[in-house]
């Protein structure tokens, strides 16, 4: 059986696999799991294969993203134990993993967010195969799909956002008003894994990022309220979020929603409060245009499936690409004849982060002016941005490439951004400079 999430079901004994839900608050899986089980267990899997080198020669998942998933996923565990659920966690696949789990307690339950994409869909492919109730549930969307309907949604973002602007509402945040008792705990004490348990390096903080944030929800939380109410900073993001030097040009909030320590419901709500309590302009407004764009991309996925993995993308363009490996190394590296680019590859190597204007222009500079695999640069950012959403990233390569949702397939061009973004060369100087512990 699979099913969104319902009411009145019969109580049994309850598994929430986590994913990128990462939080206690604003799940309703987790919500359903408290007041419709008998027990409950938290589920989360490093699966190893997400760690693995690609066949581009790096790990799928590098160093700073699962260092700021397995933060995340301490803090998860932390805020679980507060309603006394403990979180089982394990270096395995997740067929090795819950399989057992399933067995050994009983469990006749099982919740877990709602994917489409192939990689997820295989991964839970094991649970058809056993007796057990499977419940979905959809909190990673700003406007719910039960809400959406899938036909009015054309390839252009300007008739997306109209239309959910004009047509649907946000659905309000679960609150968690109930807690298991405290004999659900279990004794055992599951241990998150270490960047070399994952097969990963360490590294060293860079002081000259743009991110020198943690990973959890109480980070994410603590980001928001500075970001809104201790700052007011969101007053002025329409005008600062092309800037490409500290912390505060833009929220940053989108690593908390891309392994869903933070929903959007969760920040939309907030920026509706601060308009109503402080003040609402084109920043605040900006700020939930930002999040109906990752709605956008994710519905761009439902329809179009795998077509936004391949090469023509959802246009399926018929455009001739170059597999130089040589040329994509020097792009990775910041050897190209562009120092805007550089700097910005140079950033993104030693952070995991990069500005959205920065990677507008990389991202352009790889399919447009080097005519590479568009694939390449969309998997390069996968490895390495901490920020990394397979529909966002996806969706905005094939925009930018050429063969996505950009009606106007344009092409930037680098030196004027530049010129524009980074008049005085602080950003470049930056990052194109060598290191100091070199000297």
């Amino acid at each position: 059986m699979s099913s969104t999430v319902v009411k009145d079901v019969e109580k049994v004994n309850s598994i929430v696999w986590f994913r990128n839900d990462l939080r206690a608050v604003d799940h309703s899986g987790l919500s359903h799991a408290i007041d419709n089980s008998k027990n409950v267990i938290g589920v989360y899997c490093f699966n190893p294969h997400q760690f693995k080198l690609n066949n581009l020669g790096f790990p799928k998942t590098d160093s700073f993203r699962a260092n700021f998933l397995i933060e995340s996923v301490k803090c998860l565990k932390e805020e679980l134990k507060k309603i006394n659920i403990s979180l089982i966690i394990g270096v395995d696949k997740p067929e090795s993993l819950i399989s057992s789990i399933i067995l050994k307690k009983n469990i006749g339950r099982v919740y877990l967010q709602d994917e489409w994409t192939e990689e997820e869909i295989k991964e839970e492919d094991f649970l058809k195969k056993i007796d057990i109730d499977i419940f979905k549930f959809n909190d990673q969307f700003l406007y719910h799909p039960q809400d959406v309907d899938i036909n009015n949604i054309s390839n252009v973002f300007t008739n997306f956002r109209k239309y959910c602007e004009k047509k649907l509402h946000v659905r309000q945040s679960f609150v968690l008003n109930t807690k298991m008792n405290e004999d659900n705990l279990i004794e055992d004490e599951f241990l998150l894994p270490t960047l070399k348990d994952l097969g990963l390096n360490n590294f060293n903080f860079d002081h000259r990022s743009a991110f020198p944030f943690k990973g959890g929800y109480k980070q994410g939380l603590d980001r928001l309220n500075y970001y809104l109410w201790e700052s007011k900073k969101v007053s002025f993001y329409k005008k600062t979020r092309n800037g490409l030097i500290g912390k505060d040009y833009s929220s940053k909030l989108s690593s908390w929603l891309s392994n869903g320590s933070l929903s959007p419901r969760m920040i939309y709500h907030s920026i509706k409060d601060y308009e109503k309590k402080i003040q609402k302009n084109q920043s605040t407004y900006w700020m939930i245009f930002e999040l109906i764009w990752r709605d956008f991309f994710k519905y761009i996925s439902i329809i179009n499936g795998n077509k936004i993995f391949k090469v023509g993308g959802i246009l399926d363009k018929n455009y001739i690409w170059i597999h130089e490996t040589k040329l994509f190394e020097k792009w990775i590296n910041g050897k190209t004849p562009e120092p805007f680019v550089n700097a910005n590859m140079l950033e993104l190597k030693y952070t995991g982060w990069m500005s959205n204007r920065g990677r507008q222009n990389v991202a352009s500079y790889l399919s447009k002016e080097n005519n590479i695999d568009w694939r390449w640069g969309a998997k390069y950012f996968e490895s390495k941005l901490i920020d990394y959403d397979v529909h966002s990233n996806y969706g905005n390569w094939m925009y930018v490439s050429g063969v996505g949702n950009d009606p106007r397939d344009r092409k930037f061009n680098i030196k004027f951004q530049a010129e524009r973004y980074d008049p005085n060369n602080k950003f470049q100087n930056l990052w194109l400079q060598e290191k100091l512990s070199l000297f």
